[in-house]
């Protein structure tokens, strides 16, 4: 696996008092996530990292992270059995996919309005379908799933590589024992929140333009045997990401397992 050579790598500290509003201190958030069965299989940690972010060299940088003695320490991955110890071990190969960032507001999502859900927010329902673990009795989630829904290309490939589209995809969906809701507005609080907690955005001082200055990058690592991180049985619901904020130097890990229990 490449790394940055030598000395030039980047080393990381584990932010541990930093909480985050969307997933420590929200209790209507974290009621919701408990009924959508992710509360306790979802983790957010944030790094400290030592060296200017280059956008080109994004593997360098990931590599460098699954590699250092401080993040084998205390990254977080669950066991089957819903509890969470330290990875403990260095990757040696890390799969890493960029997810664009480019959304600045939540206006994606306003033409779900009259194609799955209505003015009140309320989903409009259809006849149970089953698609591998999830139950589709929506629109909204029938778009998400089946490409033979009405409205699956209500939203074109490149609009679903964002990360805030992945965001609401992974919450509408929920975990293993979800209750669904009947209207659409929890879901996209709920994003909301996530995402303005987890992307930097800063005002450009000659434009006055706000950016957003975070890179998201989808990640699996795995060791000598099999995949570790972010679990070693694939599922779309079982997901990693970092979001690199290199004006603070910061990255967050923001990941989700599927499974678990009545209470997960």
């Amino acid at each position: 696996m490449a790394t940055t050579p030598g000395s030039n790598r980047y080393k990381f500290q584990y932010l541990e008092s930093k909480t985050f509003d969307c997933l420590n201190n929200n209790k209507d958030i974290q009621e919701l996530l408990k009924k959508w069965s992710m509360k306790d299989r979802m983790k957010i940690q944030a790094y400290s990292f030592d060296q200017q972010f280059q956008s080109y060299a994004y593997k360098d940088f990931v590599n460098d992270f699954f590699q250092d003695d401080v993040v084998c320490g205390s990254l977080l991955v669950a066991s089957s059995d819903g509890s969470w110890g330290c990875v403990g071990n260095k990757a040696t190969s890390v799969d890493i996919v960029p997810v664009p960032c480019t959304c600045l507001s939540m206006n994606l999502f306003d033409r779900l309005l009259g194609a799955v859900h209505k003015e009140d927010g309320a989903l409009t329902k259809c006849f149970d379908e089953f698609c591998g673990d999830f139950t589709i009795s929506d629109e909204l989630r029938k778009m998400l799933l089946l490409e033979d829904s009405d409205h699956y290309e209500l939203y074109d490939d490149e609009e679903k590589e964002e990360f805030l589209f992945h965001l609401f995809r992974h919450l509408c969906l929920g975990g293993a024992v979800c209750q669904y809701e009947d209207n659409a507005n929890p879901y996209l609080d709920v994003t909301k929140t996530f995402y303005k907690d987890l992307i930097n955005v800063q005002k450009d001082p000659q434009s006055q333009k706000l950016n957003i200055v975070s890179l998201v990058y989808k990640v699996m690592a795995s060791d000598e045997t099999s995949v570790y991180f972010p679990s070693w049985k694939e599922h779309e619901q079982t997901f990693a990401y970092l979001i690199v904020d290199p004006v603070r130097r910061h990255v967050s890990v923001f990941q989700h397992q599927w499974g678990g229990g009545v209470w997960s």
